[in-house]
């Protein structure tokens, strides 16, 4: 499936984020309404979100290349473009790209990383 891959450098707000971990945990695509009854409560006054929020972010995620919305099934259901994993790398890439000093970047990344982590790391690397 081909993307765009302007998704990395989307940034995304509290309920758009909320909403991508419903969808990049989710098993199916889910409607507006699904989602929207999943949603913690919003902190007014213990109030769900509208509907019409929801749908409305919904959108954004889906110009901003986060979601893809099935158009033939009523009511529309959305489900993640990429899985949360790419997104994540995706990000990591983004702010490796913008660096001044790659390598200054990379070798402070490496020290802060587990023990765990750095076996990873060259285990992964070795197979490259």
């Amino acid at each position: 499936m081909a993307r765009n891959d302007t998704w990395r450098s989307a940034p995304l707000g509290e309920l758009e984020r909320s909403l991508m971990e419903l969808l990049w945990h989710a098993d199916e695509p889910l409607s507006a309404y699904d989602l929207q009854d999943r949603l913690p409560e919003n902190g007014e006054a213990d109030r769900p979100r509208a509907a019409t929020t929801v749908l409305t972010v919904l959108s954004r995620l889906e110009r901003k290349g986060f979601v893809q919305r099935d158009r033939t099934a009523r009511p529309h259901r959305y489900r993640a473009v990429a899985s949360r994993d790419e997104h994540m790398a995706g990000l990591m890439h983004e702010v490796l790209g913008a660096a001044d000093d790659r390598a200054a970047l990379l070798a402070r990344f490496v020290g802060g990383v587990s023990a765990e982590e750095a076996q990873t790391l060259r285990r992964l690397l070795g197979g490259a």
